[in-house]
């Protein structure tokens, strides 16, 4: 059971607990709250980053090593980056703080397999991009790993990266704080991302799915090129579909304890990854998001293999698209249409890992 100070149970996470559990479990925790599948799980809060970096001095520490950091020189920040991640890893966590995830862990079963993710505090916003700077771990079992994991996932505020976009951006590292997100694993047998609005034109009157075999870490680093779908959104009909050569997965190993990288057979990977059921269901459920969350959204799912039909989309992750959203409404893409899609346009247009 979560204790409240240091870690939350998704199913207790609200809107007002963004500043201590950070963009992705905030959405994780609203998705559930609003009944939406999401795998079960906690939030290791931003007060047990503070702790660790108040227990050992770090904070005076990271302000040294990057006082006078060049963020235009990448030797530079990659210097002072390197340094922080060593001294954040080669610390133990407080003792309370290493209790209550123990505890939050045990309460989901015995050496549940688990996703553990980062989630700061300024990422998953419309005006930043700071998706994919911090690190995910998959296939994450045992207490002890999963402790191991939430430090690895603290480190990673301080990637090269990520020393380099604050600075650029003027945004002050301290006061970026890294919450922790630690999900059952899901066994997908597909996956992706799925865009409420379509990324190349901005038109809100479809849906972009990227769909791919296995877990969407391959399709979200672009190692395989996915099956895409778009989806008319408010007839929910595929109007497009271009199914790709899908030559590698990534998939859980029990046995390892670890996601593992596999060719996928020859039957398969020219195949459809999703049956059209089940592109229009994740249509759907970018279209419900965007209606919770009241603006264009980017989400994760995925298919899992070991849910009944009907059961088995869950929502990973959502967060606002960041592109399109902050274009000036002047510099949108005009498009003109007769009959029923003139009408739909213009009703659509006025509405408000690792390998």
């Amino acid at each position: 059971m979560a204790d409240g100070l240091y870690t939350l149970d998704f199913s207790t996470i609200g809107t007002a607990d963004h500043a201590r559990v950070g963009g992705k479990c905030a959405s994780l925790g609203q998705m559930t709250q609003a009944g939406v599948a999401v795998p079960p799980g906690f939030a290791v809060t931003t007060d047990a980053y503070q702790a660790m970096l108040d227990d050992h001095g770090l904070k005076a520490e990271i302000e040294r090593h990057l006082s006078g950091v060049d963020p235009y020189d990448i030797d530079s920040v990659d210097r002072a980056a390197q340094a922080i991640r060593i001294r954040i890893r080669s610390h133990k966590l407080p003792a309370a703080v290493e209790q209550a995830i123990r505890a939050a862990y045990a309460a989901m079963g015995p050496d549940m397999p688990v996703a553990v993710r980062s989630s700061a505090t300024a990422e998953d916003m419309p005006d930043a991009s700071f998706a994919g700077q911090q690190d995910t771990y998959l296939w994450v079992r045992g207490a002890d790993q999963v402790v191991e994991k939430v430090r690895d996932c603290w480190a990673s505020l301080y990637t090269t990266r990520a020393v380099a976009y604050r600075e650029k951006n003027r945004i002050p590292h301290i006061d970026v704080l890294m919450s922790v997100g630690v999900q059952k694993m899901v066994n997908a047998r597909a996956a992706g991302v799925a865009m409420s609005i379509d990324p190349v034109n901005g038109d809100r009157t479809k849906i972009v799915i990227d769909a791919s075999w296995g877990l969407g870490e391959m399709v979200v680093s672009g190692v395989v090129t996915p099956d895409n779908f778009t989806v008319e959104k408010v007839l929910e009909e595929i109007v497009a579909r271009k199914i790709s050569d899908k030559h590698v997965e990534l998939v859980g190993d029990p046995d390892l304890g670890a996601a593992v990288e596999r060719e996928v057979d020859e039957a398969r990977r020219h195949a459809q990854c999703l049956s059209d059921a089940e592109v229009l269901a994740v249509a759907r459920l970018a279209k419900r998001l965007e209606r919770q969350n009241k603006c264009p959204q980017d989400v994760e799912w995925a298919i899992d293999a070991d849910l009944p039909e009907g059961e088995n989309l869950l929502a990973l992750q959502s967060r606002p698209e960041t592109i399109w959203s902050q274009k000036k409404k002047s510099d949108a893409p005009k498009t003109y249409a007769t009959g029923i899609m003139g009408i739909v346009g213009t009703l659509n247009a006025a509405l408000p890992v690792r390998r």
